[in-house]
């Protein structure tokens, strides 16, 4: 399976713009407003999401962040774990030293009390150590169904460690730089799932981020030659956060894909059209999340693919 029906995501109890992930995350701002109100939108925006993904029939797991974590990014959980259908739990190195408190065991035991088989835990994180990373499901892009996985390389997405996680899992992978313009420069895309969304017969792609001709050729010969139609979005469309989707299962096995409401309405009408020709959408505004956390809808879904008891 491509997508699952199940979700994990972590409600935030101090989300604030996070200095330590800002020095290369292009997309954060800070809002000139109290920590404590910038929480409390944030939590409102959650749980709105959290309701229309219900009201849809998807089943959303929420786990509440601990305030003496002091974790402000601990709403994007894809960055640190991922649950596979084999059981495997995968355990991620973290670019930011305050991030990799968000790493929790207790999340694990939650899972299993609900009925969920945790088989095996793979820990690449004593990759810090070594000042590599490699975040999750934000770093890579995977293509269960035809066995391949995505990476724009970046100070968060080790080539040598992302070919470790391919060859542990057998996958096979598809590596390239993805750039945004920051001051007139052209500088790395911090995560793969911000300018790229795999659905199970389609996907959304900046594909003008990939400055090299050649890496940007192979990406699409992968794409075309496993049957997705190539839906593009322009470089603007993407600071909007059109590239951070993330399709999935709902009521009577419905298939929809998952964004915000400023990535909706930064699509065209034959955008819209493409995609509604595959699934649903569903949207929520998530306005205080995007601009101080530097992520979308995407990043703040764990989806869980693990056997149930």
């Amino acid at each position: 399976m491509q997508i699952t029906n199940t979700i994990l995501m972590i409600r935030p109890v101090a989300f604030r713009m996070n200095e330590q992930t800002a020095v290369n995350n292009y997309f954060q701002e800070d809002l000139a407003i109290k920590s404590q109100t910038i929480n409390e939108r944030a939590q409102k925006e959650f749980d709105d999401f959290v309701a229309i993904l219900r009201q849809n029939g998807v089943n959303v797991i929420v786990v509440d962040d601990k305030k003496e974590n002091d974790t402000p990014d601990s709403i994007f959980p894809n960055n640190w774990v991922s649950f596979h259908k084999s059981g495997t739990v995968v355990v991620y190195p973290m670019f930011a030293e305050n991030r990799r408190k968000e790493r929790r065991a207790d999340i694990f035991d939650i899972l299993e009390d609900k009925g969920f088989v945790i088989k095996d835990i793979v820990d690449y994180t004593s990759a810090e150590e070594a000042g590599v990373y490699l975040e999750g499901t934000g770093s890579i892009l995977k293509d269960r169904v035809n066995q391949k996985a995505y990476c724009a390389l970046s100070e968060r997405a080790d080539e040598e460690l992302f070919i470790e996680y391919c060859e542990d899992f057998e996958c096979f992978p598809v590596i390239f730089t993805a750039n945004q313009t920051v001051d007139g420069k052209r500088l790395p895309i911090y995560h793969t799932n911000v300018m790229m969304a795999m659905a199970e017969t389609f996907v959304v792609i900046c594909l003008d981020t990939i400055d090299n001709k050649k890496e940007r050729k192979q990406v699409v010969r992968h794409l075309k030659e496993d049957g997705k139609e190539i839906i593009a979005i322009s470089e603007q469309q993407m600071h909007h956060f059109a590239g951070n989707m993330l399709q999935v299962i709902g009521a009577d096995d419905k298939r929809f894909m998952v964004m915000s409401s400023a990535a909706y309405h930064s699509l065209n009408s034959a955008q819209i059209k493409a995609i509604e020709s595959h699934c649903d959408i569903i949207h929520s505004s998530l306005e205080t999340i995007e601009t101080c956390g530097g992520g979308s809808a995407r990043c703040m879904m764990a989806e869980v693919f693990l056997p149930k008891a």
